[in-house]
C-alpha cells in the first residue's frame, strides 16, 4: 500500500479504532473496579484537553499507576532565561485591561539543537543556542501568530489561526517561502485548528486535537489534494500517536499509538494518575521513537503540577517519569514543551519576571 493510499484511509482507521476501544471500554465497565468513568471523557478547561471527546481507555491488564509527587524545578537544568521586555535578549509581554495576557505562545528545538521561541508580542522568532547563548532574531509578518512547527530542512511554519488564517513558511535566514491557507478540504473553521506540525517535508494543520490535515509542503507550496492521517507523527517516522482524558477526576488517561506502515493499532496504555486531570500539555516523540506525554493536574492538597512520563514505544510501558511545577500566570500558550531529537525536555516556565527554559529528563 502506497502512503497515499495510507493517508486516504486515515480517517476510516481512525473510527475503526475508536470504535474498538469503545466496545473495550463497555465490555470491561463492570470489572475495572475503579474511577466513575463510562468511557465519556471529562470536559477540561483547556483546549488542549479536547482529545478527551474521544474516549480510548486500554483493556483490562494494561493499566500503569503513576505515584504522586511533588513538584520541584531543582531537577530541572536552566538552559537560558530571558526578561520580558523587546530587546534581542528579551521576549514579549502584554496584560491588557480587556483581552487575554500574552507572552511566547510556542516553542521548539531544530534540528541544529537551537531552542526557538514564539515571541508572539514582539512578532518574532527568538533562537538560541544549545548552550543557551543568543543565535538569531528573525521578524514574521503575521498579525496574531500562535504556534509554529519545525522543520529539518531548516524551515519554520508559523500558525495564525484567527487574524491571516494561514501557515507561514520561512526558510532557515528568515526569508518567507510562501503562505499555506487554513481554509479547504478538511477545514471550514480556523478557530478548530490545535497547532500545526511538519512532517518530512510535509506541513499539517491538527483540528481539534484529532486528526492532521495536510495543508502543504515546506516548500510553500499549498497541498491538493488535501489528505489526513489519524494523528501527531512520531519523529522515528514509525507511529501516529493520540491521546485523550477518560475521566479527568479520577486521573484516567490514556495514550494510543498506531503503526504506520500497516495502519494497524500497536497499543491502547491507559494511564491513572493520583490527581485531578486538567488537560493534556504534551504529546510527543523523539528521533528513537521514545514518547513524551505530559498532563496538568491537581494533587490532592490543591496545588497544581505536571505529570510528566516517557513510553517506549512498542507497547506503551512507562520507562520514566517525573513531576514538574506548573505555570500558574495567566498568560495564554500554546506549547510550552519541545522534545529533544536526543531525548529529554525543553520546558518553558514563566514568572513575573521573564521565563526560564528547563532542561528535564524522565527519571
Amino acid at each position: 500500500m502506497t502512503v497515499s493510499d495510507m493517508r486516504k484511509r486515515a480517517p476510516l482507521l481512525l473510527l475503526l479504532v475508536v470504535a474498538a476501544v469503545v466496545l473495550l471500554v463497555l465490555r470491561n465497565k463492570g470489572s475495572e473496579g475503579h474511577g466513575s468513568g463510562s468511557g465519556a471523557a471529562a470536559t477540561s478547561s483547556s483546549a488542549k484537553a479536547t482529545h478527551a471527546e474521544k474516549p480510548a481507555p486500554a483493556p483490562s491488564g494494561s493499566v500503569l499507576v503513576l505515584e504522586a509527587g511533588a513538584p520541584s524545578a531543582d531537577n530541572g537544568k536552566t538552559v537560558f532565561s530571558a526578561k520580558w521586555g523587546t530587546g534581542d535578549d528579551e521576549l514579549g509581554h502584554e496584560r491588557p485591561e480587556e483581552g487575554a495576557p500574552l507572552g511566547p505562545m510556542s516553542l521548539g528545538v531544530d534540528a541544529k539543537g537551537r531552542i526557538v521561541v514564539l515571541d508572539t508580542v514582539n512578532g518574532r522568532l527568538v533562537r538560541r543556542g544549545k548552550d543557551g547563548e543568543p543565535d538569531s532574531v528573525v521578524k514574521i509578518g503575521l498579525l496574531d501568530p500562535q504556534d509554529m512547527a519545525l522543520g529539518a530542512d531548516g524551515t519554520t511554519a508559523v500558525l495564525d489561526r484567527y487574524a491571516d488564517k494561514k501557515v507561514a513558511v520561512y526558510d532557515d535566514t528568515g526569508a518567507l517561502v510562501g503562505d499555506l491557507p487554513l481554509v479547504g478540504e478538511g477545514i471550514s473553521e480556523t478557530g478548530d485548528v490545535t497547532g500545526v506540525f511538519v512532517d518530512g517535508t510535509d506541513v499539517y494543520a491538527e483540528r481539534e486535537h484529532g486528526p492532521l490535515v495536510k495543508i502543504g509542503g515546506t516548500n510553500g507550496q499549498p497541498a491538493d489534494p488535501r489528505t489526513e492521517i489519524p494523528g501527531r507523527p512520531s519523529r522515528d517516522g514509525l507511529s501516529f500517536l493520540l491521546a485523550g482524558i477518560i475521566d479527568g477526576p479520577a486521573g484516567r488517561v490514556y495514550v494510543a499509538a498506531i503503526d504506520r506502515a500497516t495502519e494497524t493499532q500497536r497499543f491502547t496504555r491507559e494511564i491513572r494518575q493520583p490527581a485531578f486531570v486538567h488537560s493534556i500539555v504534551l504529546l510527543d516523540s523523539d528521533k528513537s521513537g521514545t514518547i513524551y506525554f505530559a498532563t496538568q493536574v491537581e494533587q490532592p492538597d490543591g496545588s497544581g503540577a505536571i505529570f510528566l512520563s516517557c513510553l517506549e514505544p512498542q507497547h506503551g510501558v512507562i520507562t520514566g517519569s517525573t513531576v514538574l511545577p506548573v505555570n500558574t500566570l495567566p498568560e495564554e500558550s500554546f506549547r510550552d514543551f519541545a522534545v529533544l531529537d536526543g531525548g529529554g525536555v525543553v520546558y518553558a516556565l514563566r514568572t513575573e519576571q521573564g521565563v526560564s527554559y528547563l532542561h528535564y529528563d524522565c527519571e
